[in-house]
């Protein structure tokens, strides 16, 4: 028996859930991350809408070396709370900086993102 209640707070929340990635935002990922705290899944949900609101607009104008680390700070953001689709697109811009549709290409995947903490937020 104590084994089995060591486990449960080892695996707090969406144990038994999988993982999914067709979503903006992996929330079995989240639950995990914020150990099933809805209100604290809504704050970082927030904090992150904001943080990339206009990373594309600064990205777009940034040269090369502060697109690497602004990218690398979308990036680590992105993969914490589980927008993994975002935090590929930002690792690609990361790798590749002077390619202006990488960054192109990763408006649409942030305004899904942030349209889609908005809906699960409200």
């Amino acid at each position: 028996m104590p084994q089995q209640v060591s486990m449960a707070f080892a695996l707090p929340g969406g144990e038994k859930s999988t993982p999914s990635r067709n979503r903006p935002i992996d929330l079995v990922h989240l639950t995990r991350e914020t150990f099933g705290n809805r209100a604290l899944e809504i704050e970082i949900l927030n904090l992150f809408s904001r943080q990339i609101c206009g990373i594309v607009d600064r990205l777009a104008h940034a040269n090369p070396d502060d697109r690497v680390r602004l990218a690398k700070s979308l990036k680590g953001s992105a993969r914490a709370i589980g927008a993994f689709r975002v935090a590929e697109m930002a690792e690609a811009v990361e790798q590749a900086p002077s390619d202006l549709r990488k960054i192109k290409d990763l408006r649409p995947v942030i305004d899904d993102t942030r349209d889609y903490i908005a809906a699960i937020t409200r």
